[in-house]
């Protein structure tokens, strides 16, 4: 082999670690960007929370860690060069000014629900019908931005941390809660009350309790006599059994109705049972012991062929049936889990919209004062840790700083692509849903000067608030559809349009996937019927057979 020397030129795209964290950040959800700011709080001790509102003018990103005193501002400017940190590459253009609004909250509303004991025991049906049928988040120090509004301003106090009887009235109240308050009434021995707790504990969220008692009963023996006990004979796992169904009475007896039940057919038996005795609720209680599949699909001739009943009184029964509750526990659900925080504000100025950032969701941070003086007083690094820990705090120092100006970045990116969907959406924004137009990200993504990608990080899990509702920024893009005129539809509005059909058409005579394909094409739209039905389930309206009325 011979050895030899040679000069290559060659050229390769680099992702600083700054880069990486900008877009990083961008494609977080706003759950996630919080948990990530107080991650950060956690690692680095040069960042810090600020409660100070800041001038509108200093919210640029040549200003975010802007010092606030007049030492900092002396210590600022004696630095070199090199502590500034330029943009990412990827963000070019001007940055739109930051609009806020201050909007009241409103408060969560919840009621205490009336409790209740039906606890007199399981008797035949026929003989024994006598039915008469918060999470508040942190404080303003977890808002970042010059216009966020302080939040509780109307206590009068500085005693946040101490709730009030009317936060405690609404906070929401859960479902093992609900039942055992109703549990503490009853006049129980310890090891019923241990076995009445134990299958409160063992229902899902929607109060169904999914394990086999068999199953459960080799947990309830292990509860009551220790884990390290040894293995339990049959005679005691079927003592265990026995407990857990007297206390599985018990249970079913409580309120809401249907609680308890091991599958759907049984919780629906459970509701049938607290209604007045009559031929029609004998009917449904008869239909439920039938498969539910026939249920579902309005099987009228085959279940009046099981229950021996006629047709008029199936349908009564079934209107019965369609009056329940499916999901006992679905109402303790904590609806605030599910709360959509937008990310953005749209609303009406004059004849246009005015497009702002949420200030709820904007971090307050800024570099720690103290610690970044005492940085600079000890640039020598002669005290404790010599210049290798020097540089290490410095680089810490460095990390917050591109921490503040990517957060920011992430807001000032999600302004502009929102400010540009208003603008092409505006039709959307004045008329609804039957106004969307056609939008593809490749479009924002050439009028911003951004990348395709950027736009689809933007977009994805975060929100828009607007006049007609909240909805993600995904939701303004979507296919066109030909028309008659050449023109091009919104597959949006498309399925707006299907809803509305449907809405109107007669409850004994639904429209089918193929006259709702036609009443697109007498409006113009070109829509196959397995458009038209993919669309459909994409609502989750059901089927022409299903929406039929009894």
């Amino acid at each position: 082999m011979k050895q030899g020397l040679s000069l290559r030129v060659s050229q390769h795209l680099a992702l600083t670690p700054q880069l990486q964290q900008s877009i990083r950040l961008l494609q977080l959800s706003t759950l996630e960007m919080a948990q990530e700011v107080e991650q950060m709080l956690d690692e680095n001790p040069f960042l810090e929370r600020t409660e100070d509102i800041a001038e509108r003018e200093a919210f640029g990103l040549e200003q975010v860690d802007a010092p606030v005193s007049a030492g900092e501002q002396i210590a600022e400017a004696a630095l070199p060069v090199a502590d500034t940190v330029a943009a990412p590459a990827e963000y070019d253009g001007p940055l739109p000014d930051r609009v806020s609004s201050t909007s009241d909250a409103p408060a969560d509303s919840g009621s205490g629900d009336e409790i209740e004991s039906r606890l007199d025991g399981a008797t035949p049906v026929e003989e024994s019908w006598e039915g008469d049928g918060t999470v508040e988040m942190a404080p303003d120090d977890s808002e970042w931005g010059g216009d966020a509004p302080a939040r509780n301003s109307g206590s009068g106090g500085d005693d946040d941390e101490t709730a009030s009887a009317a936060d405690l009235a609404r906070s929401p109240v859960s479902l093992q809660d609900h039942l055992h308050e109703q549990a503490r009434c009853l006049r129980l021995s310890d090891e019923d009350q241990a076995a009445l707790y134990f299958l409160i504990e063992s229902l899902n969220d929607d109060a169904y309790l999914e394990d086999d008692l068999a199953e459960l009963a080799l947990g309830f023996w292990r509860l009551m006599h220790g884990r390290e006990a040894a293995a339990p004979g049959i005679e005691e796992l079927e003592a265990a059994e026995a407990q857990l169904r007297m206390a599985l009475g018990w249970l079913q007896h409580m309120e809401p109705t249907g609680v308890g039940a091991r599958n759907l057919g049984e919780c629906l038996r459970l509701q049938i049972e607290e209604l007045r005795n009559s031929p029609e609720a004998r009917a449904a209680l008869a239909i439920c012991n039938q498969s539910m599949e026939l249920v579902a699909k309005r099987d009228i001739k085959r279940l009046c062929a099981l229950c021996g009943i006629d047709d008029e009184t199936a349908r009564a029964a079934l209107a019965i049936i369609a009056r329940l509750e499916p999901k006992p526990g679905r109402r303790f659900i904590d609806v605030e889990r599910n709360v959509v925080v937008p990310d953005v504000i749209v609303t009406r100025a004059g004849r246009g919209f005015k497009v702002i950032l949420n200030p709820d969701v904007m971090p307050r941070l800024r570099v720690h004062d103290v610690y970044a003086n005492a940085m600079r007083q000890n640039r020598g690094g002669r005290d404790n840790g010599g210049e290798a820990g020097h540089a290490a705090m410095q680089q810490r120092l460095q990390e917050a700083r591109w921490f503040i100006k990517n957060i920011q970045q992430r807001f000032d990116t999600i302004l502009r692509v929102s400010s540009a969907i208003v603008e092409r959406q505006r039709n959307f924004f004045m008329h609804g849903e039957l106004a969307m137009r056609p939008l593809v990200l490749r479009e924002i993504a050439d009028e911003l000067g951004l990348h395709e990608s950027t736009i689809s990080r933007v977009t994805t899990a975060k929100y828009m608030a607007t006049p007609f509702g909240t909805y993600e920024l995904k939701y303004f893009f979507g296919s066109s559809l030909g028309t008659e005129t050449g023109g091009n539809a919104s597959s949006t509005a498309v399925r707006a349009l299907l809803k509305q059909f449907i809405a109107s058409e007669e409850p004994k005579k639904p429209l089918s996937d193929n006259q709702l394909s036609d009443l697109l094409k007498e409006q113009g739209i070109e829509c196959a019927r397995r458009t038209v039905a993919k669309y459909r389930e994409a609502l989750r309206i059901a089927p022409a057979n299903l929406r039929k009325a009894l």
